[in-house]
């Protein structure tokens, strides 16, 4: 008996190495040199740097594998590859904004209100510039009537530091409300680009009543 199973052993062995060969895979390409089609168990050396396929043993094919890329081919692929990445970049940025956004409002009247807050600090900032303004013309103007008296003759250095000072403040003020009167324009339009997002996303309609907006400051020349 113990015989018999050592007798047994290699043929199985035997019996089944062409199971496993027959598992195997081909690899076939066009001989550049002869135009006859060249295959082989391993990637024949004809086959290197060319296009070849890959087939099992019933003769399917697995696999199709191009040439090599062109040193343009593989520049305009990572070119593509380069574009891919940022357009994937770019859409979780907005998933990210888009979330954020419905995050922070919970109606549309949410945006009215804190647009409405954000343009009521900058108009106070633009009234508060514009009331410096005033009380510094006013000055000036009293100024002005005092150096009227200096017409023929050299005027008091001190007066004239004090006209100075007074253009210079009415310049930095106006200054200021040209940058707030920007501002303003920035919120009324970061504003409107959230509410027009707000009802893409959530597929509500414009109902509630506009913003009521104060009238814009004019600014003093």
């Amino acid at each position: 008996m113990s015989i018999s199973r050592q007798l047994l052993l290699p043929l199985a062995l035997l019996l089944l190495a062409p199971a496993a060969e027959a598992a195997g895979e081909f690899y076939c390409c066009q001989d550049a040199t002869t135009g006859r089609r060249v295959c082989g168990d391993t990637l024949p050396e004809q086959c290197r740097g060319r296009a070849y396929q890959i087939l099992d043993r019933a003769g399917n094919v697995v696999q199709e594998v191009g040439p090599p890329l062109t040193p343009e081919q593989k520049a305009e692929l990572a070119a593509a590859n380069r574009l891919r990445k940022k357009q994937e970049e770019a859409a979780r940025e907005l998933r990210r904004m888009d979330q954020a956004l419905l995050d922070t409002y919970a109606t549309p009247q949410d945006i009215n209100i804190a647009q409405r807050k954000a343009e009521d600090d900058v108009n106070l900032a633009i009234r508060n510039a514009q009331e410096h303004i005033e009380t510094s013309l006013a000055k000036r103007q009293k100024l002005e009537a005092e150096a009227e008296f200096y017409q023929k003759k050299t005027m008091p250095s001190e007066l004239q530091k004090e006209l100075r000072a007074i253009d210079h403040e009415i310049k930095v003020q106006q200054e200021l409300i040209d940058v707030k009167q920007r501002e303003l324009a920035t919120i009324r339009s970061k504003y409107e680009a959230d509410r027009k997002r707000y009802f893409e996303l959530t597929g509500r309609t414009s109902t509630s009543p506009a913003v009521n907006r104060p009238a814009s400051s004019s600014t003093v020349r």
